[in-house]
């Protein structure tokens, strides 16, 4: 886990993750590649963290406080000895081929700047909000193009002297985890880089969500500065989670929300006339959601069956919700900061 002459560097930043680091770091060093060098940046962790990747071995920076995941990949970017660096979480366990396949994709792609990957479809947290989130990942990973427009750092490498140039991840706008991953990708396709989507690049992830930290983290973390990034950067590819039908969908969703609410206020109040045209409309846009992502709930569907597809899909429609509340609030403040 430390060669001499690395191909390629592997940085894990960490913020209290000695639970997941232990797995993570012996899920690295069984690789069938060994020539490579482990870079575990500790983020002001306060528990033993730090300590547990010290007996594995590893190099380790400690940045004293916790700056954030960017400017911890930073940090171990910047340490680095190889002209690859491989970015993977803590929380993440690699597969024995996933340094070789990252390697022979740069091999056999010499244009390529930086090649990523998808969660599988096994976590490990077996309960149904956690197996949602990560099949609904991996899902979007698969059916998204394999020329890719942004970038992934839960297990995504780049090549160091693109990435140095390129000024690394924005540690002042991300000091906590949010889409600097993204942000990093879109800056580097702008510039004409090649970023690869490979889609047998595949590690498991060891997360456990609970209902709140998912809505806190889709919205204050992702759907917010998401919005803003492709409202001032103009720069908003039809591929990975905004899709064309992801926002078409979005849409759906406002328009179903707004029928729910007369459908219900109707018959509260007895309003027959009020009341039909509004079910009936209600009825149509679900319809019209559930065809529009039928691939995705067959998917559901044939992985898990057919109870957790009941209770995928209208927790899909609350994605869905919250995403294009979130995109029409910063839409609108920035038509208003304009016109003041």
């Amino acid at each position: 886990m430390n060669s001499r002459n690395p191909d390629i560097s592997v940085v894990i930043p960490v913020h209290n993750g000695e639970s997941y680091l232990s797995m993570c770091l012996h899920a690295l060093k069984a690789s069938f590649h060994t020539e490579f060098e482990t870079i575990v940046v500790d983020d002001g962790s306060r528990d033993g963290s730090a300590a547990m990747a010290k007996d594995f071995g590893v190099k380790v920076l400690e940045l004293g406080r916790n700056y954030g995941p960017a400017a911890a990949r930073n940090e171990g970017a910047a340490a680095a000895a190889a002209p690859i660096v491989l970015f993977i979480d803590a929380d993440v366990l690699v597969r024995g081929d996933t340094i070789t396949r990252i390697l022979d994709a740069f091999s056999g792609n010499p244009d390529i700047t930086a090649v990523f990957g998808s969660y599988d479809t096994e976590p490990s947290a077996p309960d149904f909000l956690s197996q949602y989130r990560n099949l609904l990942h991996h899902y979007v990973h698969q059916k998204s193009r394999g020329n890719a427009s942004t970038f992934w750092s839960g297990c995504g490498a780049v090549r160091k002297d693109v990435f140095m140039e390129m000024g690394g991840f924005d540690r002042v706008r991300f000091s906590k985890p949010s889409i600097e991953d993204i942000e990093l990708g879109y800056r580097m396709k702008r510039k004409g880089h090649r970023i690869l989507l490979d889609k047998e690049l595949q590690v498991k992830h060891l997360k456990e969500w609970s209902f709140w930290s998912m809505l806190r983290t889709d919205v204050s973390r992702r759907a917010v500065p998401w919005s803003k990034l492709m409202l001032e950067s103009g720069f908003s590819p039809r591929d990975m989670n905004v899709s064309t039908a992801d926002r078409v969908s979005a849409a759906l969703v406002g328009i179903l929300s707004v029928a729910v609410l007369v459908t219900v206020f109707a018959a509260l109040f007895g309003s027959p006339d009020v009341l039909y045209p509004a079910l009936i409309l209600s009825a149509v846009l679900v319809i019209s959601l559930i065809v529009l992502n039928r691939r995705l709930y067959v998917f559901f569907l044939e992985e898990r069956g057919l109870g957790f597809t009941l209770m995928a899909i209208p927790m899909h429609f609350l994605y869905f919700f919250y995403s294009g509340v979130s995109y029409g609030l910063c839409w609108l403040g920035k038509k208003l900061s304009k016109r003041k």
